[in-house]
């Protein structure tokens, strides 16, 4: 018994971009502050995703219930009728992929700069 110490690998792998994609941002904001209930701002952080995080996600973005976010770096809303079904396959196919990842043992990290 004693003190345990590790340090891992992060791959720097991108598996996703989005621009703009207020709504996502949104979700993934609520995310931060509810695991970093006294952090002020989420910029610039990485937030890593958990396989229960892309459960949820993957729930409200079928039931089409990302949060509406808007702001002055974000713009106005991000969905749009026109391009709405291309948004969810795409994030529908970043969470698929992100499962993989963490299933061969990668870690998922979200962040954001703005």
């Amino acid at each position: 018994m004693g003190l345990d110490m590790y340090a891992h690998r992060v791959k720097k792998e991108e598996i996703a971009y989005w621009r703009k994609h207020n709504r996502l941002q949104g979700w993934f904001e609520q995310e931060y502050y509810k695991a970093h209930p006294d952090a002020t701002e989420f910029n610039c952080t990485d937030l890593y995703v958990t396989v229960e995080m892309l459960d949820r996600l993957e729930l409200d973005i079928n039931e089409d219930a990302l949060p509406k976010t808007e702001g002055f770096f974000y713009g106005t809303d991000s969905y749009s009728w026109e391009e709405r079904k291309d948004m969810k396959n795409y994030d529908l196919d970043f969470i698929t992929t992100a499962r993989k990842a963490l299933s061969e043992g990668d870690h998922i990290v979200y962040s954001c700069w703005w």
